[in-house]
């Protein structure tokens, strides 16, 4: 292969990785700027975190969609269609004069995200071969993708302090117009050759369950978790994916064919640690960041600068987890980065109410950008292992939608546990920041079990044979 042809794939990865972090960005970068959103737009207390939660929704409920789309349309064109929305719906929640105006446009947002994030990650499978090479790709994009979340705080806290709110969602706007003006020169097109029929029916059952399963997760802290509301929302929800199962059973072209690729028993794996994943990590950084804030006393901008050692840790573990799979396979490293992400967040469960940055946050900070690295990398190579060219955007769309729902589904009930730990210390007698202190330990603690079944998980579920190493090569496993 020439000089000027793997430069070329590289510079790909490095517009798709850049796409990625922007859309992992977006998820975090307004919650510190939710305060100044808030007063601008006059929100009311309860529809605030909608600003987020619009944005989850069609991300997480869109995503298998999206990665079908894409193996069917092309997925470098579903790549460019998703840039120009998520580019054009941040360009119009920046200008927005009102609430509603900015919870279409987050909503939108999260729609154009689920359609580049899958196409994105299937091209990275279809530039790059299975083994050593992917490898370092996906180190690549772990490190780009998984620092996301801690750069969004720290660039949220910049923006918000120095040029205002909307310039959260601005700053989107010119680097999803120029990576879409890169894409048609940098990008081969890839898609589905053949039969070309597409599941409608499977498509709108399997957005709507999704949809409504996190919209239940979001909605069940504010409704009650023993309400008729949340009840109601459930049990929709596993009526739409139950009929959307059984319609991939009967039509002649389903969006996800059953069996299909979970005859890979890997996949089958990966996708259940990969929810765990999220459940124990999404959740450190929302209270992490009210504790820095509401208990240590830090502004947005000292917030997001206490979470460098984070991202930094982020991107030097993903460049190692890259190159222990390439020697090990991926299951060792899975399991070990996932018990550094116990150990991580049993250490935050220590935090103290008197604490500081040095003690209380900084020391569990590294540990767990070190097991965040060592368990994404491993986890994205592990989902698309295997996987035939065609369904490459499906493999991504399944992994994404693990974490997105894994992310609400463990923020939804932490969340619940932090506050009736909160409301009981309360009870006492016992101030504010004590009562908050306490609600975090125990949530943090309850994280750490999330981390450690994912552990336990990726030992008897992923198999060692379909990701072992030989002679540069990744073998599937099928069974």
């Amino acid at each position: 292969m020439s000089s000027s042809s793997t430069d070329r794939r590289w510079l790909a990865l490095v517009l798709l990785a850049a796409a990625q972090f922007v859309v992992v960005l977006d998820a975090s970068i307004v919650n510190v700027a939710l305060p100044s959103i808030g007063e601008a737009l006059h929100f009311s207390q309860d529809n605030l975190s909608w600003v987020v939660n619009a944005y989850t929704l069609t991300f997480g409920g869109f995503l298998l969609l999206g990665g079908r789309v894409a193996d069917l349309v092309g997925r470098r064109r579903m790549f460019i269609v998703g840039l120009i929305l998520f580019a054009g719906a941040s360009l119009a929640g920046g200008l927005a004069q009102s609430d509603v105006w900015l919870i279409v446009a987050r909503a939108v947002q999260g729609l154009g995200a689920a359609l580049l994030s899958p196409a994105a990650l299937s091209l990275v499978t279809t530039i790059f071969a299975e083994g050593a090479e992917r490898n370092k790709a996906m180190g690549v994009w772990g490190a780009v993708a998984g620092s996301g979340g801690a750069a969004g705080v720290l660039l949220g806290g910049m923006l918000t302090e120095w040029a205002g709110w909307e310039w959260v969602l601005y700053v989107n706007v010119p680097i999803g117009i120029a990576a879409a003006m890169l894409a048609p020169r940098l990008l081969p097109e890839s898609k589905n050759e053949g039969h070309r029929h597409f599941d409608v029916a499977g498509a709108v059952t399997v957005t709507a369950g999704v949809s409504l399963l996190v919209y239940s997760l979001v909605n069940a802290n504010q409704a009650g978790w023993g309400s008729a509301e949340t009840a109601l929302l459930f049990a929709g929800a596993v009526v739409l994916l139950a009929t959307f199962v059984l319609i991939e059973l009967r039509t002649r072209a389903p969006l996800v064919p059953f069996p299909g690729i979970f005859r890979l028993r890997t996949i089958r794996g990966i996708n259940l640690v990969g929810l765990l994943i999220a459940m124990a990590l999404f959740s450190m950084f929302f209270f992490i960041s009210i504790y820095m804030q509401e208990v240590l006393g830090f502004d947005a901008l000292k917030s997001g600068v206490a979470y460098l050692p984070l991202a930094g840790g982020i991107i030097v573990s993903a460049g190692i987890a890259s190159t222990l799979v390439t020697r090990m396979g991926v299951k060792p490293v899975l399991v070990l980065g996932l018990i550094l992400t116990a150990i991580g967040l049993l250490w935050f469960s220590q935090i103290s109410v008197d604490g500081s940055y040095v003690s209380d946050i900084l020391g569990p900070a590294i540990i767990s950008s070190l097991g965040l690295g060592f368990s994404f990398v491993p986890m994205t190579i592990a989902a698309v292992a295997g996987v035939e060219q065609h369904e490459a955007g499906l493999a991504s769309g399944l992994i994404n939608t693990s974490q997105q729902v894994g992310g609400a589904l463990g923020l939804a009930i932490l969340a619940a546990v932090a506050n009736s730990r909160r409301d009981s210390v309360l009870e006492t007698g016992a101030s504010m920041p004590t009562a908050l202190t306490e609600g975090f330990q125990t949530a943090l603690m309850v994280g750490a079990g999330f981390a450690i079944l994912g552990a336990i998980l990726a030992l008897v579920l992923v198999d060692r044979k379909a990701t072992e190493n030989v002679d540069g090569e990744l073998v599937p496993a099928i069974g």
